[in-house]
């Protein structure tokens, strides 16, 4: 059935070292940990550690660091085992194409795109605030037109600086992964630096009182502190974990693939736990949890507190700063570290698309490499106009619990591929292999699982309605055009066209029952957001249908 068929091993190796008229090789093993470096340390080191610390564990966050951490090293594992089996362009979308079928392959590349390029709009719309932030403190300010987008609480004309950052980022990306490769590397060293710099200087005013007691008593409340919050605080700090598994993205383009993608995946992954560590450490032990709940003064506001008390109280009992200059390098940081996860974001996305058109899934603009640079710039340009729109003039509010359900999903279908390749391609070679089988992919299943279920349910509908957009696409085009399936049968492209239909229905039944749930109980619910679902439930009945019909009448003749 051409829904399910498989791409076989040997011909994404050769793809893979079809040097002429492939991606170009540049890339080491320092090179791959320094881009997993990058995409990881960013938001969620200066922003997430203060709020999870204030809503949920208090000092236990350094714990919930540590789950979210070993929930990162199962799919980290089965991502390395792939990577060096498997070096291609594409993550997880060639993993599932390769173990489990074009359907699925389709399904988690189309979900690819909420944690590339949609995150990278939204770390370009909190890129643009700190620039701001920056520039304020030297006495500039930015016209507030064009810094807010039409739809935000006080709306603006665009924001521009979120245009400007996508632009720089996506040129670099079409001059070559080499260059692009540097730059990062660069950035990666500056605020790696600044982040050791706050945790030298902040141990020495470390309060043991601070850190006492280390998991504070539970409230009454399911997640307020006790266990449960830090079981909740660990899937609400997953989501500065995200982005180790755009290293593999980059599998093509490394030279020694068997030997570095293990080491880039798994040493990026080691090196940014033990800092978010120490730095949760330091920021909770020179500051009370308490404090890091005062709210607006932006995402800023955890870091600034702690540095706020790193000083000497006086008689009354208020504390005078000792390094006031810290604030600004932090911010400094901050856009560093925004910059290199917007760079890695955008080249992960490119790559995921330039192996889905090589497949025939998507037009063939998004396979169309560069003469000189052998980068896919048609693909880049494409997602730079995209990217750069989209955070130009839409609020990124709720973007990051979407990009976090769309990694969590990647990764449990790599971690499942796993299994699936070690029960039929048992002496297919690997470079890496994954210990423990079947426990570690089990268990990164269910972790993953897990912490999804902890999710809002208005994240889970937004990743029902993306999906279904999926589908539409997959329906109209992809399962005519697939290079794999282009050949079969009329036949089986109806069995195709029943199938992803059935699905389709699934979701449409899953869609309106999340809708109807949250419109009765979520605090937070929103008539236009069940308007929307609603009206996208009828379409895609009727949609669907089209091509269930479709299917059967082929067969009839």
């Amino acid at each position: 059935m051409s829904l399910f068929a498989k791409k076989s091993i040997s011909s994404l190796l050769a793809e893979s070292s079809d040097s002429e008229h492939g991606l170009k090789k540049t890339l080491s093993s320092r090179s791959l940990i320094a881009l997993g470096i990058g995409a990881i340390i960013g938001a969620g080191l200066f922003s997430i550690t203060g709020v999870a610390a204030a809503n949920y564990a208090g000092p236990g966050i350094m714990i919930s660091f540590i789950i979210a951490a070993i929930g990162c090293a199962f799919a980290g594992l089965c991502y390395a085992e792939f990577s060096s089996m498997i070096p291609v362009a594409g993550s997880a979308y060639t993993y599932s194409y390769a173990t489990m079928g074009e359907f699925i392959a389709w399904i988690i590349g189309w979900d690819l795109v909420l944690e590339y390029a949609v995150g990278a709009a939204t770390v370009a719309s909190s890129w643009s605030g700190y620039l701001a932030q920056l520039f304020k403190s030297f006495g500039v300010a930015f016209p507030h037109s064009l810094m807010a987008t039409p739809f935000d609480t006080i709306p603006g004309i665009l924001n521009l600086p979120a245009v400007f950052i996508v632009v720089v980022m996506s040129l670099i990306l079409i001059r070559g992964t080499s260059e692009s490769a540097t730059v990062n590397s660069i950035i990666v060293v500056l605020k790696v630096s600044i982040v050791i710099v706050f945790i030298v200087l902040g141990f020495h005013y470390v309060r043991p009182e601070n850190l006492h007691p280390l998991i504070p008593a539970n409230t009454g409340n399911f997640g307020s502190f006790g266990w449960s919050g830090i079981v909740r605080a660990a899937a609400v700090v997953f989501f500065a974990y995200i982005g180790f598994d755009a290293v593999s993205t980059a599998a093509q383009e490394t030279k020694n693939p068997a030997k570095s993608m293990p080491i880039g995946i798994l040493g990026s992954l080691l090196i940014c736990t033990v800092l978010y560590i120490a730095f949760a450490y330091v920021m909770t032990g020179v500051a009370n949890y308490h404090m890091f709940n005062t709210g607006g003064s932006g995402d800023l506001a955890p870091v600034a507190i702690a540095i706020q008390q790193m000083g000497h109280a006086g008689a009354n009992g208020v504390v005078t700063p000792d390094y006031p200059w810290l604030n600004i390098a932090i911010n400094i940081a901050i856009l560093l570290g925004y910059s290199s996860v917007i760079l890695v974001m955008l080249l992960g996305q490119s790559r995921v698309f330039y192996s889905m058109s090589k497949d025939g899934l998507l037009p063939s603009i998004f396979s169309k490499l560069h003469p000189k640079h052998r980068t896919p710039y048609k693909s880049n340009l494409l997602f730079m106009l995209l990217v750069s729109a989209f955070a130009a003039f839409i609020p990124g509010r709720i973007v990051g619990e979407m990009t976090s359900i769309g990694t969590l999903f990647a990764f449990i279908l790599v971690c499942i591929g796993v299994l699936v390749m070690r029960r039929n391609m048992k002496d297919a070679p690997r470079a890496f292999r994954v210990p423990f089988v079947p426990y570690v992919p089990v268990l990164g299943v269910l972790v993953c699982l897990f912490m999804m279920v902890f999710l809002p349910l208005d994240t889970w509908m937004r990743l029902v309605v993306w999906m279904m957009i999926g589908l539409d696409i997959y329906l109209s085009r992809g399962i005519v055009k697939s290079e794999l399936s282009k050949n079969d049968s009329s036949i089986s492209h109806n069995r195709s066209y029943r199938i992803t239909s059935l699905c389709g229905f699934g979701l449409t039944i899953l869609l309106a029952i999340l809708a109807v749930c949250h419109h009765l109980y979520a605090d937070d619910s929103s008539i236009g957001l069940f308007t929307f679902s609603i009206v996208m439930v009828i379409f895609h009945i009727f949609y669907y249908f089209y091509y269930l019909m479709k299917g059967r009448k082929k067969i009839e003749l």
